[in-house]
């Protein structure tokens, strides 16, 4: 694979490219899922081939294949520089990249067991146990689960001289209660946190422990009052501020969104250049790091698709905008010395394009764990759970629901609440919060289904967050 790679950069040079990389990526996919008694999917693929991307005459050219042959491979090299030079008469001004130091890496994901070394059967019998314990609660009609497992092996090398390879495993598991009856259908979902790991983060005793408390949650949901329209104090487990962030932070800090390059699918950025470490993006205990470094993280792959060495920043300091997630491109063009390293494809039949990071929530700095945010909190309503979302282009106006809610009476939940979304917008969301729990309540949650782009490309990554509360919110009911 080393002289096919070698072969397509050197192809690219004497074709005209003034810069070249290459992908060879081979992935290995499983999905698992199981509906009830029955297993509802079983899919188990593979696929492999090679993206050559160049700049030719100052523009972009990309082609792809997946024979990966000496003679396909130097005609996609081929192509690709002709594409380039054939949008060299459409482009502004020339395509400049950012400076980045030759690397000759390898990266290995955390794994201790294959997951797929482990048999379709045990994976099975565990989802249908997980099932069968959510059915036997009377009132509990549809019972759901799934796994997920992915292997990907990345080989990449430049004109600049750097030639890196990977080994990436991810790994996802997670099941739905549904509750019927009263004239209504209401639902509870644990998930826990996917991670780039092996077979290990697949908890097999937590997993089946949490049943009895999903099914009771589902059936207490289905009786639960709906919510009044009212300004409130919200407590926002981890796993609902994954879902805020994602879209409230983590797409606006996009700088090729901010840019302007990123408009189709889910808009522009509010967050623009001008406005760098000037914004008051929130409150001063507010601290937005993105870390595609963190052991685990769905983002962590060891250097980039633009070959940029995976790194830690700050997008949010004490409350301050003061970063963004960039190519080599993009960053080029408001002179960062350096690209952060948020370059991805989820093909190697797709260009790379900026994809968010592993970005979390930074927990709070004093003690305090949820049970005391909760106790220290008068009036609110806590979410636990991601839900449905809406956001406006600009990425700022906002409303968010949840997978369950209560409601918060004189420091204790009293009783949970359905149908509850919250709004808000992004600067005046973020300003409220005035407590975070500590480190030892931070989470690692993550989006696996992250889509961006035309034609789309869908990524994944983790937003760590602690219990957070957040002041004087508008809270409405979905209707």
């Amino acid at each position: 694979m080393k002289d096919l790679i070698l072969l397509a950069i050197d192809t690219a040079k004497q074709k005209g490219a003034s810069y070249a990389d290459a992908r060879i990526v081979r992935y290995r996919r499983q999905q698992i899922a199981c509906e009830d008694q029955r297993v509802s999917q079983l899919v188990d693929s593979e696929d492999w081939g090679i993206g050559v991307r160049v700049i030719a005459d100052g523009a972009w050219g990309f082609a792809g294949t997946s024979v990966l042959t000496p003679e396909e491979v130097q005609r996609v090299a081929a192509e690709a520089v002709a594409i380039a030079k054939a949008s060299a008469s459409a482009r502004n001004r020339p395509v400049q990249l950012a400076p980045e130091p030759v690397h000759q890496m390898s990266f290995r994901s955390a794994c201790e067991i294959d997951p797929f070394s482990v048999p379709v059967d045990t994976k099975v019998g565990l989802l249908l146990q997980i099932n069968q314990a959510l059915l036997k609660h009377a009132g509990i009609k549809k019972a759901t689960s799934y796994m997920l497992f992915k292997r990907e092996e990345r080989l990449f090398a430049n004109t600049d001289g750097s030639l890196m390879d990977s080994l990436i495993y991810t790994t996802a598991t997670g099941y739905t209660a549904t509750a019927v009856g009263e004239g209504d259908a209401r639902s509870r979902t644990y998930a826990p946190p996917p991670m780039t790991k092996g077979y290990e983060n697949i908890h097999v005793e937590d997993l089946l422990n949490n049943t009895e408390r999903v099914a009771q949650q589902a059936l207490e949901h289905l009786k639960a009052p709906e919510v009044d329209d009212m300004v409130t104090d919200l407590v926002l487990d981890p796993l609902n501020l994954a879902l805020t962030m994602h879209e409230s932070v983590g797409h606006p800090s996009e700088l090729d969104r901010a840019l302007g390059y990123e408009e189709s699918l889910a808009g522009r950025s509010f967050a623009t250049p001008d406005k760098l470490h000037k914004l008051q993006y929130g409150s001063p205990i507010v601290n937005f790091v993105a870390d595609n470094t963190l052991p685990g993280g769905l983002a962590t792959q060891g250097f980039d698709d633009d070959g940029v060495e995976c790194q830690r920043w700050y997008i949010v300091k004490d409350g301050v905008f003061c970063g963004y997630s960039t190519s080599r491109e993009v960053a080029a063009e408001i002179g960062m010395p350096r690209s952060t390293g948020s370059t991805r494809a989820d093909s190697w039949g797709s260009i790379p394009i900026v994809r968010q990071p592993n970005l979390s929530l930074m927990p709070g700095k004093q003690p305090l764990s949820p049970e005391e945010l909760i106790a220290d909190t008068k009036d609110g309503i806590y979410i636990e759970g991601m839900g449905s979302f809406s956001i406006d282009q600009m990425r700022q106006n906002f409303q968010f629901g949840g997978d369950a809610f209560w409601r918060i009476k004189n420091g204790r939940l009293v009783h949970m609440l359905k149908n509850v979304t919250y709004h808000s917008i992004t600067e005046r969301f973020w300003n409220s919060c005035d407590a975070i729990c500590d480190e030892r309540f931070w989470v690692p949650n993550g989006v696996l289904n992250c889509g961006k782009g035309d034609p789309m490309q869908i990524a994944q990554m983790t937003h760590g967050a602690a219990t957070a509360r957040f002041r004087q919110v508008q809270v409405r009911r979905a209707r």
